[in-house]
This record gives C-alpha cells, structure tokens and sequence, in this order.
C-alpha cells in the first residue's frame, strides 16, 4: 500500500462527491471545474495530515492490508476514507460481503474513521478551495 495513493484517491473522492453550492440544487460536482491544484496549501495540508493519521495508525494496519488484498488498490481504501468519515452511505462497511474476517475489517475500519468527524470542502472566494 502506498499512502500518496491513498491520499490521491481521497482527495479525488473529496473533489468527485463535494459541489460548489452555486445554485439551489447544490451545483455542479467539485470535478467538473476544479482539479487538485485548487485546493489551497492549508485545506490540501489538513487532508494529508488526516489520511497520513488513518493510513499510519497501527490498529489499521492488518485491515488495510486485507483491504489491499481484496481489491487490488490503495487508492479504493482512500476514496472509502472520505466517504467513511463523511457519512456518504457507502464506504468501509459495505465493501466486504460474505466473509465474517473481512465484514469485520470493514466495520473496524469504519469505526476507526469516525474520530475523524464529517468535514466539507467549500470554494472561498478567491476561487481556492478549502475544507469547513
């Protein structure tokens, strides 16, 4: 596993499920007209710093590398992270089926996401993004 796999996928989930708010729909997808270099020093800084947390926390390690075995990327463990943490009715608990080992790891990793509270990704008004 690698962590700045990880944190691309994370970041590129963050970008993919977070809108602009720039109508009463709730706009358009970050994705559509922002990339990863819009992301301000200090949000992309605090998104390593919590990936870095999660990825190198001793009690994940056996999980992600199950997580790692079972689906052949780092990077789903980093997109499962962001929508874990932010509560997108999808994420760590509902990879696994099946299996009670791996039904296992996927709620151990859920429950270990959750210290991370929801955070949001919003566009300031120098056109950066940023996490609220």
């Amino acid at each position: 596993m690698s962590l700045e796999s990880f944190i691309r996928a994370y970041i590129e989930c963050a970008l993919w499920s977070s809108t602009d708010d720039a109508d009463e729909s709730g706009g358009e997808p970050l994705d559509a007209n922002y990339d990863e270099s819009d992301i301000a020093p200090e949000a992309r800084q605090a998104m390593e710093d919590d990936c870095a947390s999660f990825y190198n926390d001793p009690a994940n390690r056996d999980d992600l590398d199950l997580w790692q075995h079972e689906f052949g990327s780092d990077s789903q463990a980093g997109h499962d992270f962001w929508l874990t943490r932010n509560g997108h009715g999808a994420g760590f608990w509902d990879r696994f089926y099946g299996d009670a080992e791996q039904v296992k790891a996927g709620d151990r990793l859920t429950k270990a996401s959750k210290p991370y509270g929801e955070v949001h990704l919003y566009v300031g008004d120098d056109g950066r993004i940023y996490v609220g």
